[in-house]
């Protein structure tokens, strides 16, 4: 799917030229520097999964590297094709406007890049795992 044709979600991210195709992990970005620093440890577990693919973190605002470094960073890397991951729980603005339309401008200077925004996270009974899982260990008093 050609950027700039059709910006739609994506399934899940399938094996299909791991080689050339990129994944970018993007958030909103925060001015604690921890918060951004949590975006990259998602990435290096992912890099872990995955070895030989290419995962690059950016920032929506605030925070560098930019979704403009990210596409950058991604061609960089021999990317082809890049994933954008909105690494947020729910579908709303910033997922259905503010990121593709930062995607799409940072994509011009790569009019044979093809991109596609996968959904955000969601309801996912991974998460819904994880959430009983954080209720559980929370202390009692």
């Amino acid at each position: 799917m050609r950027l700039g044709v059709a910006l739609a979600y994506a399934p899940a991210v399938q094996d299909r030229d791991v080689d050339t195709r990129a994944i970018l992990i993007v958030d909103h970005g925060s001015r604690r520097a921890e918060a951004n620093e949590l975006l990259e440890s998602v990435a290096d577990a992912l890099r872990q999964r995955i070895p030989g693919r290419t995962v690059h973190i950016a920032h929506m605002e605030i925070a560098e590297p930019t979704i403009e470094q990210g596409i950058d960073a991604c061609v960089a890397s021999g990317a082809r094709e890049v994933v954008v991951h909105p690494y947020f729980l729910g579908d709303g603005n910033h997922t259905r406007h503010s990121i593709p339309s930062l995607v799409a401008a940072a994509t011009r200077r790569y009019p044979d890049l093809l991109v596609t925004i996968s959904e955000p996270l969601g309801l996912h009974p991974k998460l819904v795992d994880v959430i009983l899982e954080r209720v559980e260990s929370a202390p009692r008093h």
